[in-house]
């Protein structure tokens, strides 16, 4: 072929030109000559496959992997073949692909760090970023620092972990932003708020260096910021100016479908059973391709609870049942989609069959019933320990094992209950009331047991004794009460009447001539002129016409307001008045809720609607070093 040396070597130096200038169109076009003059070129291939990859076609260039396995093996193009199926979401391929790689560089263990962040294993996506930094000298420090910090945050977010401080600057706002989800995931709210805010005082700052930056791009690079200050205002309480800040993420319509399905899911939590128009509308935001890859199983999971929520409350019977059901089938011990499924069928007045699908306090009330204490506690056993894997040290696990600890006690299982109480006061130590408890308890062991077990009694003994020194001392507990006062107070049950008014039984005070006076002859009271005798009187006719159930209102003129635009009979304020989406200053329909996860009324046992999903911590990847695969190149 030394008549095709010539043509061959002047593709090679044009594709070497263009892998320069990133011109990698032209330069897969000259490696598609080589290929053709040459059919198996190994150095051509991996050519291919970088512009490919360079390009966006992650597909095809899997394909030209997988179809030339004899001539590319797995050390020589095995990081190429895990970045595409890492970024076609094939996470477990790309997973095993890593892992059958003899030589890890750091290019591989960067991918592996991103590889491990996306199945949520944190714990070793950690130590990867740690070596990481650990051993390497280059310009992209402060990219691995970035995905640390943002490992912590997930750590922090999701699994409830007190995360490490390892020092990381906050230099950029990309670190600061990732501090601040460190600190709502351990409910540091008021501080997380000054991070973000020192976040966003960042990012304008390095916005404005780039003469090329626009406005609009600065807003839909804060977007992400605003909507975490929007979830931090959110738990606060501050609903109203959630609503407003949420609002105007969404009118910005960022790229990442991920924050637009967090916020608008986070919307339709402030809505509530409130203006579901609006909710709906939100909802399909949720509902966008590739949302699934962009999120954390819990967000993924809330969304999908709040969907079944909105069925509900838009009595979508089949939509509710269809989605509860799927929720239970992948999450098999969650307690709220079996709760959903329970309201929805007390709306549909199938009480016996929302009774039989009722756990844990239903089936406690049952085993009592038939005098089936063991499985009642087993059942307390089983809900603790699903709350301990996936909430521990939240409000329902600690509510749920103080109300074991007192259903032990009161069915006389005091050894049972110490176990209990000794976890509930070491998480507070200044619980005076569970602390008396749990000496109670070891002081009313049965007897026979601690003749039988001396050892065991005594350690009982020595364990109430030590307990007992935490109790505050007699002088400690005295209150200055004023016994009458209390007695005379409102909340008391008895009150201490003067003795001026008090009427001895025995003593019968005898009716005098102005006692007599005062007793009149009751009149008969007049009948309308209209009374028939023969009818039914009104049974709500003593109750004011507005709360009588037939009362439909008093008949209006005609509005003023102009009628023709939009459907049938509607106004134009009508229709603006339901979509708060056109109103974001505006305050919300649906009442304060008293916390920041907020309660769902309904007919029956009220399911607690999931809390608010938050905003994925910011990661900036690593970017990747061109793969020089051609002569020169």
């Amino acid at each position: 072929m030394a008549s095709g040396s010539g043509p061959v070597s002047a593709l090679w130096t044009e594709i070497n030109r263009c892998g320069q200038n990133g011109d990698f169109t032209r330069a897969l076009k000259a490696v598609n000559k080589i290929l053709h003059e040459i059919k198996d070129d190994v150095t051509a291939l991996r050519c291919k496959i970088v512009c490919l990859i360079q390009n966006g076609g992650f597909k095809e260039a899997l394909g030209v992997i997988n179809s030339h396995t004899k001539s590319l093996s797995s050390d020589m193009i095995g990081f190429e073949k895990a970045y595409c199926e890492y970024r076609l979401n094939r996470v477990e391929n790309a997973l095993k692909t890593i892992q059958g790689i003899p030589e890890q560089t750091d290019k591989l263990k960067e991918l592996y760090g991103q590889v491990l962040y996306r199945l949520e294993r944190y714990d070793e996506c950690e130590a990867v970023y740690k070596d990481l930094i650990r051993n390497s000298q280059d310009e992209y420090e402060e990219e691995r620092k970035t995905n640390l910090s943002a490992v912590l945050a997930a750590q922090s977010t999701w699994e409830n972990a007190q995360p490490e401080d390892l020092g990381l600057p906050e230099s950029s706002y990309e670190l600061c932003y990732n501090a601040a989800c460190c600190l709502i995931g351990q409910g540091q709210l008021s501080q997380a708020m000054q991070k973000l805010q020192k976040a966003e005082e960042l990012c304008r700052k390095s916005l404005a260096e780039d003469s090329d930056v626009t406005e609009e791009d600065v807003e839909s690079e804060l977007a992400i910021i605003h909507s975490q200050m929007a979830y931090v205002m959110q738990l606060q309480g501050r609903t109203e100016d959630a609503l407003q800040l949420y609002n105007q993420v969404i009118k910005l319509k960022p790229s990442d479908v991920g924050l637009l399905a967090v916020t608008a899911n986070n919307i339709i939590t402030i809505n509530k059973d409130q203006n579901v128009f609006d909710s709906k509308k939100k909802v399909k935001l949720t509902n966008a391709e590739g949302v699934e890859h962009k999120l954390a199983k819990k967000q993924l999971q809330a969304i999908e609870i709040n969907k079944a929520l909105l069925a509900m409350y838009t009595n979508q019977a089949d939509q509710c049942n269809k989605l509860s059901a799927s929720l239970k089938a992948q999450n098999p011990g969650h307690p709220r989609p079996v709760l959903i499924q329970v309201a929805q069928l007390c709306r549909e007045k199938q009480h016996n069959k929302a009774i039989e699908l009722l756990q844990i306090s239903a089936l406690v009330t049952m085993y009592t019933h038939e005098e089936d204490i063991d499985s009642a506690i087993d059942v307390f056993s089983q809900a603790i320990q699903y709350y301990q894997s996936e909430q521990p040290g939240s409000a329902i696990h600690l509510a749920l094992v103080r109300e074991a600890a007192n259903y032990k006690l009161k069915y006389g299982r005091k050894k049972e209950a110490t176990s209990d109480l000794e976890q509930l006061w070491k998480q507070n130590t200044n619980d005076v009331r569970t602390l008396a408890q749990l000496i109670s308890a070891y002081s009313l062991v049965d007897q026979d047991k601690a003749k039988a077990y001396p050892q065991i009694s005594l350690r009982s003994q020595q364990e109430g004794h030590c307990l007992s020194k935490h109790l505050p001392s007699p002088d400690t507990m005295s209150f200055n009460v004023d016994v009458d006062e209390l007695e005379n107070s409102h909340g008391a049950t008895y009150i201490k009447k003067k003795p001026a008014k008090v009427v001895g039984e025995s003593q019968p005070k005898e009716q005098g001539p102005e006692d007599v006076k005062k007793k009149k002859k009751k009149k008969k009271g007049k009948l309308p002129k209209n009374y028939d005798p023969k009818s039914t009187p009104d049974p709500e006719r003593w109750l004011p016409m507005r709360e009588r159930s037939y009362y439909r209102g008093k008949k209006k003129g005609k509005k003023k307001e102009q009628v023709g635009r939009g459907t049938q009979g509607a106004t134009s304020g009508a229709s603006a008045e339901l979509d708060a989406s056109k109103t974001a200053s505006s305050p919300p329909t649906s009442p304060r809720p008293g916390s920041g996860t907020g309660s769902v009324t309904s007919n029956a046992v009220p399911p607690r609607q999931q809390k608010p999903a938050a905003p994925a911590a910011a990661r900036k990847k690593a970017p990747q070093k061109k793969k020089k695969g051609g002569k020169g190149w």
